[in-house]
């Protein structure tokens, strides 16, 4: 079994890899890295499996170390981590590239292998990040915006009277209450952003039937009645990181 890591800044993100199957997987709080209880929860959640490699990706970099040393430390494996020099899969035509997030390059590489190139992956996460393959292959850059639960909970700490909400689908674009007029503006604009976005990108890549997937958190709620997606897949980054892996290693 390979062991997939994607740190986040809210949760780490685990996935066991047999071949080119994800067995299961599991999200621990990142905070767990610091707390020092995050190698307990995961070493219980590995079991008895027995762990070849370590494949991670990572955008909090103060975590990173902690959670390779406590991965060699209890199954005593080879690890690797994928940044530009070691990634495989796509191309890199972008001017300074230790600066793209590391899971965005895993999407990327996950989206051209199940879709081909040209395609573009919309990562809603803390930040909703729109990432783009050119037709050559080559990760060329993408769009960062504020994520829809940022957005709404902005509201809510920013302002005297308007709650927090949790995000779910609402039809109606009229809210009858403070809650439904948040919900309405939260959905159904977020929905009108991301397409906006989207039709943008077909314009600049010229690419009228450009595949988009999307992944993160709220993919399947803002991809609800959103054709311009044409897929969600929330195992997007794993995927990206096993195909680095058998890249290197061919396992």
């Amino acid at each position: 079994m390979i062991l997939l890591a994607d740190i986040g800044n809210t949760h780490t993100h685990f996935g066991l890899a047999r071949g080119a199957r994800i067995a299961r997987h599991i999200d621990i709080a990142t905070r767990g890295w610091f707390r020092g209880d995050a190698a307990n929860q995961l070493r219980k959640w590995v079991a008895t499996e027995n762990i070849e490699g370590l494949m991670v990706c990572s955008v909090v970099p103060q975590a990173t170390p902690l959670l390779r040393r406590a991965v060699e430390r209890i199954w005593k494996c080879e690890a690797l981590e994928l940044t530009p020099r070691t990634l495989r899969g796509v191309g890199i035509d972008y001017p300074k590239p230790r600066t793209i997030g590391p899971d965005r390059l895993a999407n990327s590489v996950a989206a051209r292998r199940a879709y081909g190139a040209p395609v573009v992956v919309v990562d809603f996460g803390t930040a909703v990040t729109f990432d783009v393959v050119n037709r050559a292959g080559d990760y060329v850059g993408g769009i960062i915006a504020p994520g829809l639960a940022v957005m709404t909970d902005y509201l809510h700490e920013k302002t005297a009277l308007l709650p927090r909400i949790r995000i779910r689908e609402i039809h109606s674009a009229i809210g009858k209450s403070t809650a439904g007029a948040m919900r309405a503006g939260a959905v159904h604009g977020y929905r009108g952003l991301v397409r906006e976005l989207i039709l943008k990108l077909r314009s600049e890549l010229g690419s009228r039937q450009l595949p988009v997937v999307a992944t993160g958190g709220y993919a399947e709620l803002i991809a609800k009645n959103l054709p311009e997606i044409a897929a969600v897949d929330p195992l997007l980054t794993l995927k990206g990181l096993q195909l680095v892996w058998q890249h290197h290693f061919g396992k």
